[in-house]
């Protein structure tokens, strides 16, 4: 079943799940007037969802969209020509390329140094008090632990908040800001790929300049510029902005749950497996990145014609009560394996095992450091970022 529908902006905002919960039974595959104003078919069954991620009917690739159709965020070529616009054969060749720096066994060498730097972020909180956690602690964390992989140096690191955060989440009242963000960050990885070509050192961009420099072309497996500049953009932005929502919303619902939060601090060794609860129950990423259709293709029992635009909805997907029981209900006890938070297919999450190393040590540190955590006001004034795609808090006030 579908009717068109415009999304309804200010319940998703707030209260996804329950725009998704009635989407997901009334119309599960839905026509919809997107974020970026354009139509485009929503699926928000679980089911649907995983299948569609695997589907190599469905790609990730622009040049496969209906003219005019889809009217998504445009970037310039040097930052477009990244892993989330590509399909095989050049998707399976970068990936192959930058896998390898994100394998479980090299991101576990990042344990001692991701918990050093979350001692040192909550060493300058002191004993008591309050702060906004997503200032003092979720943001800094995994910009730090990103930029370290890569090579950027600390200077820069906040101009790369401030860029990021305006893409996220623009502001209507300044349509130049992004734009400007835009400019600001081609000039940036302009700077930093010719300083790492002067001075190499050991890290993660100096060794994707090393292979880019091995040949001019992409042939045997190389990198063009476009596509080396375009995949530190995607690493260091993905790296950076879905963590900091992650710790988030995980804090959040620990603190909305004491006695999960009891649970947690009573055995700390959950914490692995309490991390898939936290990516299905609330995961950083409402919608999974666009998809087009090669030719028309049937999604539950709607076909949708090639080139037109498909919106995967792996929030509601994980909510979903036919994969999921109870699935509104937070429950670090529950099996959460099979969410589709970092996706699913030839196109899961590179940086998950990362994602889910630097939630697991940054709410151990707070559960060992600061044991009398508690949210500082009302939960229903919180505030969230005012974006369809990502989900995350602006702040998350606490006391300590």
């Amino acid at each position: 079943m579908s009717t068109d529908q415009d999304l309804p902006t200010d319940g998703l905002l707030t209260h996804p799940y329950a725009v998704y919960d009635r989407l997901r039974d009334s119309a599960p595959v839905h026509r919809i007037t997107g974020p970026d104003g354009s139509p485009a078919w929503l699926v928000t069954r679980y089911g649907d969802v995983r299948e569609a991620l695997a589907d190599p009917l469905l790609s990730l690739d622009k040049r496969h969209a209906l003219p005019g159709g889809y009217k998504g965020f445009a970037l310039p070529p040097a930052l477009d020509a990244n892993l989330l616009n590509m399909d095989p054969p050049d998707h399976t060749r970068i990936r192959r390329l930058v896998g390898r720096a994100f394998t479980t066994r090299r991101v576990e060498q990042l344990r001692v140094p991701i918990r050093q730097t979350a001692d040192r972020l909550l060493d300058a909180l002191g004993a008591h008090g309050g702060t906004d956690l997503i200032a003092a602690y979720a943001a800094p964390l995994p910009i730090t632990v990103i930029c370290d992989l890569l090579g950027v140096p600390d200077e820069h690191r906040r101009d790369f908040r401030a860029w990021t955060d305006v893409l996220v989440a623009p502001d209507p009242a300044r349509p130049q800001a992004a734009k400007e963000a835009i400019v600001a960050m081609l000039g940036f990885f302009t700077q930093l790929l010719a300083d790492k070509r002067k001075e190499p050192a050991d890290d993660l961009l100096s060794d994707l300049i090393a292979v880019r420099d091995e040949s001019d072309s992409a042939e045997n497996g190389r990198l063009t510029e476009d596509e080396l500049m375009s995949l530190t953009f995607l690493i260091l932005f993905a790296g950076y902005e879905n963590t900091v929502q992650l710790i988030g919303t995980a804090v959040l619902a620990l603190l909305q749950h004491p006695d999960q939060l009891a649970a947690l601090r009573a055995d700390p060794t959950r914490l692995p497996a309490a991390v898939e609860e936290f990516m299905r129950y609330d995961g950083p990423a409402l919608l999974a990145i666009r998809r087009f259709p090669l030719q028309d293709v049937t999604i539950g029992d709607v076909t949708v014609p090639a080139g037109e635009t498909v919106l995967l909805s792996l929030a509601a997907a994980d909510r979903d009560p036919r994969r999921f029981p109870d699935a509104d209900r937070f429950d670090l006890g529950r099996d959460a394996t099979g969410h589709l938070a970092l996706g699913h297919g030839i196109h899961y999450c590179l940086g998950a095992p990362l994602a889910r190393l630097e939630t697991e040590i940054a709410l151990a540190a707070l559960l060992e450091r600061l044991p009398d955590l508690k949210l500082d006001g009302d939960p229903d004034d919180l505030r969230w970022r005012p974006s369809l795609r990502a989900r995350g808090l602006l702040t998350l006030q606490v006391t300590y």
